[in-house]
């Protein structure tokens, strides 16, 4: 499978899987985008189309664990942080078209242990 095919159909999952997803003021949209190196997360609020909160490796981020893996728990972390201190504690979890495995699986776990409700 090319590397093309492999993102468009990344691209196909997550457009299908964001007709049923849509975050709202009450409960914002907890995004996760995940590249080979790096992994990002933001809170956003779809009805004003404004991202409240945003964390990634590009932070400061504590590895809980050893890899990637560990650093995706961490920037779970942060980003449950920061919402909690925004005021925002119940979120829609929209993994992006990935599986909800490794990484991702990783970042919302860090994300509900720092306190937010997925």
């Amino acid at each position: 499978m090319s590397n093309d095919s492999r993102q468009q159909a990344r691209a196909k999952r997550h457009r299908r899987s964001r007709g049923r997803i849509r975050g709202s003021a009450e409960r914002p949209r907890l995004v996760v985008f995940r590249s080979n190196a790096s992994i990002y997360a933001q809170i956003v609020d779809d009805d004003r189309g404004h991202t409240l909160v945003a964390a990634s490796t590009a932070d400061d981020v504590e590895p809980n664990g050893d890899g990637k893996i560990g650093v995706a728990k961490g920037v779970g972390k942060l980003v449950g942080q920061r919402a909690l201190e925004a005021g925002i504690n119940m979120v829609v979890f929209d993994r992006g078209g990935n599986r909800y495995h490794g990484r991702v699986a990783a970042l919302a776990d860090g994300a509900r242990e720092a306190g937010l409700q997925l």
